[in-house]
């Protein structure tokens, strides 16, 4: 029996299965097509409207909903927070029932407060996706992540994947440990020890790897993930400079030599260049780093489609469409 995703909203990776997860996955990959394509655009999604609705700056992932939106023919309206009508003392509740009252067909939110979108989804009837919130989870990223480690390694059981930096204020390195463990891979996590939190202990059973030296992370590594340094959800000084941040805790040539030879190396950005990572790895053939970004478009497809299209008819031929345009692509190129 194929695995499907037959959910509501999309709040998290924590809550779904492996198969749910795996489905997601084999869908986006379905739809990376899409953007290889002349005309990238499929009518998967015509008649339907998506609102992004974020509530913090942001500029690849609202900017990839949108772009994923219009691919699928929906309609994408981006909802600006700091024209709207929070800045004259408006609820978070209130506004979304505005927008439901308009019935959009999807609300993508992001939030600085852990469980907004949680809270959205209780009470609104349009499924919510959840763009990241607050320094719980970013279920998106992860799955954008997961398919970037499956187009080049061909899987994900049995990867060694060391996850670098600020873990404490890392909503991706949330979301990236629940997929990842659920899927085989093993997950060693490093950073100053003000930035590993203890509770990250209770997810070892299920693969985790807490390394209290950065070069144990890193050793033997398939993949080596940099995270960015939270500043603006950091309220108290972690560490004592970004200088020796950089010393202790940036990427270098020297690092990757631990890692396994063909490992490469993935960032969610946006980068620190000079403090997480060198240039000379963010911009070398091993990183990923723009792979990441192009996989995000197909991934919010999948998410969008699946949340947002409606009965099962309508599911069956839009991917017949697509794939019906590959074959026919493949056949002229003979």
């Amino acid at each position: 029996m194929q695995p499907v995703f037959n959910r509501r909203h999309l709040l998290g990776i924590r809550d779904l299965s492996a198969g749910e997860i795996t489905h997601l996955l084999d869908t986006a990959e379905t739809f990376r097509d899409v953007s290889r394509r002349e005309i990238k655009k499929v009518p998967a999604l015509r008649g339907r409207t998506i609102i992004n609705l974020f509530f913090e700056p942001s500029t690849r992932t609202r900017t990839s909903f949108e772009i994923a939106a219009k691919r699928l023919s929906a309609d994408a309206v981006n909802v600006s927070i700091s024209t709207s009508s929070v800045t004259k003392g408006e609820t978070l509740l209130d506004t979304a029932r505005n927008l439901e009252a308009m019935a959009p067909d999807c609300i993508v939110i992001r939030h600085s407060m852990a469980g907004a979108p949680q809270h959205l989804a209780k009470m609104c009837n349009a499924p919510i996706v959840n763009a990241g919130d607050g320094s719980h989870e970013h279920p998106t990223q992860a799955l954008l992540d997961a398919l970037t480690i499956r187009e080049y390694k061909g899987h994900l059981d049995g990867l060694k994947v060391a996850i670098l930096g600020d873990i404490l204020h890392s909503r991706v390195a949330r979301s990236n440990i629940y997929l990842l463990t659920k899927l085989g891979a093993s997950v060693g996590i490093a950073g100053p020890g003000t930035l590993v939190p203890a509770e990250f202990a209770d997810l070892v059973e299920q693969g985790l790897h807490i390394e209290r030296r950065f070069e144990d992370a890193i050793e033997g590594a398939d993949v080596v993930m940099i995270l960015r340094i939270q500043r603006e959800r950091q309220g108290a000084a972690f560490f004592p400079s970004m200088r020796e941040y950089a010393v202790h805790y940036g990427l270098r040539p020297q690092h990757l030599e631990r890692a396994a030879p063909d490992a490469i190396v993935m960032h969610p950005g946006p980068i620190n260049r000079g403090i997480e990572i060198s240039s000379e790895i963010a911009d070398g053939n091993r990183s990923l780093i723009l792979d990441q970004v192009t996989n995000g478009v197909a991934v919010r497809m999948a998410v969008l489609y699946l949340l947002a299209r409606g009965n099962r008819s309508e599911e069956r031929e839009a991917i017949a469409h697509v794939k019906k345009q590959k074959r026919e692509r493949k056949v002229r190129k003979e």
